[in-house]
């Protein structure tokens, strides 16, 4: 019989993270202090970070250790499986091969827990006692809660509040490992009551929610701040990912085409690519490196590359980075997790180099996509990972056009069983595409700093 799936042993997992900003050929513009509008120091982010996370946030050094501590929780689920969808492929008559990263293997169902389990393992080590952070369709908040709990930390989450309604279940997921889930806007901070004041019906934004856990931990002297996107150390953090990947596509005996990944801030999507954009960068490689993210939050495909705050209350730096603007609010789309106005600076850096490669998807071909990938390989994605499936499907027909046997390479960043209300809404037809109109992008575009 044909392989199916590709594993690894426990004694295969890597025992180092891989640093990109060690072989990137431009560096990271340095973050400009919210506060003086001068490059920021270090020293400004101890408010909310533990000194060993802002080490891994300007480190240049190519490899970092992954604490044993550290490796031992992962071993709850990592290696994750690595797969060959040959029922997808023989539906889509393509000569062209595609695999899949399955991330949903992790207890919080998705690839979050890659960078909440060494965040609060550092924060812990360090004396804090409660994490506050944001969430969007909840997969963070889910797996910063479980980490939180593996550590004896508190955790409050602040989630979108459309996600909130939306998704009751990871809610009640995040509670019973002992979160605290507050839908954003609140009435709690400052941030929060400053967004209601404007719009009281407001549904929230991942920059909104952003505001809330920072002044929340600002403001507490026993609390640090958690991002599960978007920063450098995450963007390290995922990249036991693709250090995996490599090794099984190694064992499966091909070399991807074509990497794939869904993208928000991008920490999936770099989880998966960086180690392979490492091999373009220093191997010739001549692989595609593709980011995929939705038409209504455009930030990659149709977004401006220039400083902007990370979050809507302009309490984080400025970073150099695609942005539509930190005063979007994108429609409440089902892929909560791809709702924010930004992206990763150095995601952002090599897509302005050109070694990656960006496309947007509207949510109804997404869907679509989604259900087609379900039926024949069992599994139903989760609305963000469903963007990826979407490209490589695409991608499995281009091959097929042009009767070429490529490899293509995807993240399957989470399940999407916590997401069936969605699904709900597609199979209704009560689900509707959502695109950034061209004049609230000008606008959105004429308003940044």
């Amino acid at each position: 019989m044909d392989e199916i799936k590709i594993l690894l042993t426990e004694k295969e997992m890597p025992t180092h993270w891989y640093n990109i900003q060690a072989d990137m050929p431009n560096p990271l513009q340095p973050p400009i202090s919210p506060r003086t509008g001068e490059v920021m120091a270090p020293e400004e982010l101890k408010v909310i970070f533990p000194e060993a996370l802002l080490k891994q946030e300007m480190s240049r050094e190519r490899f970092v250790e992954i604490p044993d501590e550290v490796r031992e929780i992962y071993r709850l689920w990592r290696p994750s499986p690595l797969f060959r969808a040959r029922r997808l492929e023989k539906a889509l008559d393509t000569p062209a091969r595609i695999y899949y990263k399955y991330e949903g293997v992790s207890p919080a169902g998705s690839h979050k827990l890659n960078t909440a389990v060494p965040q609060a393992y550092y924060n812990k080590k360090e004396g804090i006692k409660r994490l506050s952070t944001e969430t969007g369709a909840g997969q963070w908040g889910s797996a910063l809660a479980m980490a939180c709990s593996f550590f004896g930390l508190e955790c409050t989450v602040y989630m979108v509040k459309v996600s909130f309604q939306q998704k009751p279940y990871r809610r009640s997921m995040m509670q019973v490992f002992g979160a605290e889930v507050i839908p954003s806007p609140s009435e709690k901070t400052e941030s929060g009551r400053a967004v209601l004041a404007k719009d009281p019906n407001s549904t929230g934004s991942l920059g909104i929610a952003i505001s809330e856990a920072v002044e929340d931990a600002a403001t507490h002297d026993d609390t640090n701040y958690a991002l599960g996107s978007v920063l450098n150390h995450v963007v390290l953090h995922q990249t036991v990912i693709g250090l995996e990947a490599k090794k099984q596509m190694e064992k499966a005996g091909y070399y991807p085409d074509v990497v794939i990944a869904c993208s928000g801030g991008g920490s999936n999507f770099s989880g998966l690519a960086m180690p392979f954009v490492h091999d373009k960068i220093k191997e010739g490689k001549n692989t595609r490196i593709m980011a995929v993210e939705p038409t209504a939050c455009p930030s990659l495909t149709r977004g401006k590359f220039t400083y902007d705050y990370g979050d809507t209350a302009h309490l984080t730096p400025k970073m150099m980075m695609y942005t539509l603007g930190s005063e979007f609010v994108p429609p409440g789309i089902h892929a909560g997790g791809l709702r924010y106005h930004g992206a990763s600076p150095i995601q952002s850096q090599l897509l302005h180099d050109g070694l990656i490669e960006a496309k947007a998807y509207g949510q109804l071909s997404v869907f679509e996509a989604a259900k087609m990938f379900a039926q024949n390989e069992g599994i139903i994605p989760a609305p963000e990972s469903s963007h990826a499936i979407r490209a490589a499907i695409d991608e499995a027909l281009a091959a097929k056009e042009a009767g070429e046997a490529r490899t293509i390479l995807f993240n399957l960043s989470g399940h999407g069983h916590f997401d069936m209300s969605a699904y709900d809404a597609y199979l209704s037809g009560k689900l509707t595409d959502s695109s950034l109109p061209e004049d609230i992008l000008k606008e959105l575009i004429n308003a940044l700093p």
